[in-house]
């Protein structure tokens, strides 16, 4: 996956701004510290040839969050990020986690090297390559496979079951089993892999709805409403000034929102039951690249068709993110496809410059009268591995759980989240944490509490978290908020994003990426290479190019490595 988006250093201020410590599926990883950064002391001896002060068979009665005895000694190595800040006199060797792992699990960290995040995973590569690697190995999963093929970490699956307490299994469950399969290899559990949820990834559809009224538009139902919507916003001049300069739909160069988090075609191509670069079951139950079915070409018939009637943005092949989301701030587009987020990015430039604009979330829609399923990659990339040998790797999910327990358990208040999630004054120390995980349905359950307690004004359930969205919601609609309190509100609340991602929950709608597992062969050698035709002849298409272009692509990317990929996705799906 792609990072360093500022789409999504947005949706870090989600989490931010409500003490969700949750980490986005993905695209906020820092080169393989997303679920566990890991920071730890620096004065601590290592702990490779250290006994085992507490096996997984020395109690029947296993405490997930015992501390040892006997202090044990662990080491890792971090990445460095930009947005690491640290409490007077905290450090990424001392600080609120380390010194909890040592006050109340017994564990003793020590950082064996620091990078910053964009050369961390190189140095790992160079650690992997020496056999010198810490007793925690924060990896990606070409560099996971390479431990397990070269024997050099632990088999988990005994200390996972027996340790990992009920609230960590469920949260890594939930939805299915693919975390950790996509950690598993010939039945047994290699690694611990970054667990956040791929449900806050749903593609939406954003629309200005006070251009809706302004224009008697009504709200999208199909594909063919997104085209009128599309036309009017580029021809009824809904900003009122008299002239012919707003946009229709807004995209970027990029093409997929899954990328950057906004103006995309995903959702587009959802509609049209389009599944660009999933792996998806064909009739016989084989997987099919979904870049090269029918589908794609019916779809971007159509986006072709809206360029040439100047519906789509005319420079969007040469505007990255932030490029395009300058006509939504000036108030000049009114349409898009992304994420959940998207008032926190790029809607709140158009909020500040016009106090009247609204923008409303809507499920995607369909071209027919088949239900639209946004799709939801899990492509897994981050994982903590075990250094072979390692006299007591149950230390691991100890770490894991009590992450878990203060985030999301019966011990969470205000008190610990501040002080171990996100300080009063913003410092985001849950980075600072070792092992991390987020639950899946965390940002829709604070919507559903947010909402009833609106509705009822009582707010005696609400947990911490919810409480302070609640706080922000309600100053907006007493008129006193300002945009940080809009966004809140256009995420959370009654009419927010939320309402609309509900929707897909209740009705099961989100589409799942069959291929989950480490890149194949080919796909490591050809990927880049398929991505990059896709890319080019795809924009090319919507900009004007023969449609019979997407035929000749297909013959090219089964010729490039496609159909060895395809095989090799195959096999690996037989015996996953």
């Amino acid at each position: 996956m792609r990072k360093g988006k500022k789409g999504f250093a947005a949706l870090a201020l989600v989490i931010s701004l409500i003490l969700v410590t949750t980490a986005c599926n993905s695209k906020n990883n820092n080169n393989g510290n997303t679920a566990s950064a890991p920071p730890s002391s620096a004065s601590a001896p290592s702990s490779q040839s250290a006994e085992p002060t507490e096996s997984a068979a020395a109690s029947e009665e296993i405490d997930p969050v015992g501390k040892y005895a006997t202090p044990i000694n662990i080491s890792t190595a971090m990445a460095i990020t930009g947005s690491m800040k640290f409490p007077p006199g905290d450090t990424i060797d001392n600080n609120v986690w380390t010194r909890s792992y040592l006050d109340d699990l017994g564990i003793q960290l020590k950082n064996d090297w620091t990078a910053d995040a964009s050369t961390f995973e190189q140095k790992m590569n160079v650690s992997i390559a020496s056999g010198n690697v810490p007793d925690l190995i924060p990896v990606k999963a070409v560099q996971l496979k390479q431990l397990v093929d070269a024997n050099m970490v632990e088999d988990l699956t005994e200390v996972w079951n027996k340790y990992a307490s009920p609230l960590t299994k469920q949260i890594f469950t939930e939805e299915g089993n693919i975390a950790l399969d996509s950690a598993t290899f010939n039945g047994k559990l290699m690694a611990i892999p970054s667990v956040s949820g791929s449900f806050d990834a749903s593609t939406l559809l954003w629309v200005r709805s006070d251009w809706l009224k302004k224009l008697n538009l009504p709200e999208p139902k199909t594909i063919d409403d997104v085209v009128k919507i599309a036309d009017a916003f580029t021809n009824q001049d809904p900003d009122g000034n008299g002239k012919k300069d707003t946009i229709g739909l807004e995209l970027q160069k990029e093409l997929y929102e899954r990328n950057s988090g906004y103006a995309g075609i995903d959702g587009f191509m959802f509609g049209y039951h389009a599944y660009p670069r999933f792996w998806i079951k064909d009739a016989s139950g084989n997987l099919v690249n979904g870049s090269i079915q029918p589908e794609v070409k019916a779809a971007l018939l159509k986006l072709q068709e809206m360029y040439k009637a100047g519906l789509i943005d005319k420079e969007f092949g040469s505007k990255d993110t932030n490029k395009a989301a300058e006509p939504q701030g000036a108030g000049k587009n009114g349409l898009s496809y992304g994420h959940m987020w998207n008032p926190l990015f790029p809607f709140n430039a158009s909020r500040d410059n016009d106090p009247k604009a609204e923008w409303t979330a809507y499920p995607i829609v369909s071209v027919d009268d088949k239900p639209a399923m946004p799709g939801i990659t899990q492509s897994i990339n981050d994982f903590v591995a075990v250094k072979k040998g390692y006299a007591n790797p149950e230390a691991a999910i100890k770490m894991l759980n009590l992450y878990i327990e203060r985030n999301y358990g019966k011990s969470k208040t205000l008190e610990t989240l501040q002080k171990y999630a996100k300080t009063p004054d913003g410092i985001e120390v849950f980075k600072f944490a070792v092992m991390r995980a987020g639950s899946s349905k965390q940002n829709l359950n604070i919507h559903l509490s947010v909402t009833e307690a609106l509705k009822s004004k009582d707010t005696s359930k609400l947990d911490p978290t919810q409480k302070e969205t609640y706080d922000l919601i309600t100053k907006y609609l007493s008129g006193s908020g300002t945009t940080a309190e809009w966004s809140q509100d256009r995420i959370f609340g009654e009419t927010g994003s939320f309402r609309a991602m509900n929707e897909y929950a209740k009705n099961n709608l989100d589409y799942y990426n069959e291929f989950y597992g480490t890149p194949t062969k080919t796909m490591a050698a050809k990927q880049s290479t398929l991505d990059k035709m896709e890319y080019e002849v795809f924009t090319k298409i919507i900009m004007g190019d023969s449609i019979d272009k997407f035929d000749k692509f297909v013959q090219d990317w089964k010729k490039v490595g496609g159909d060895e990929i395809t095989k090799e996705v195959n096999e690996w799906y037989k015996n996953k």
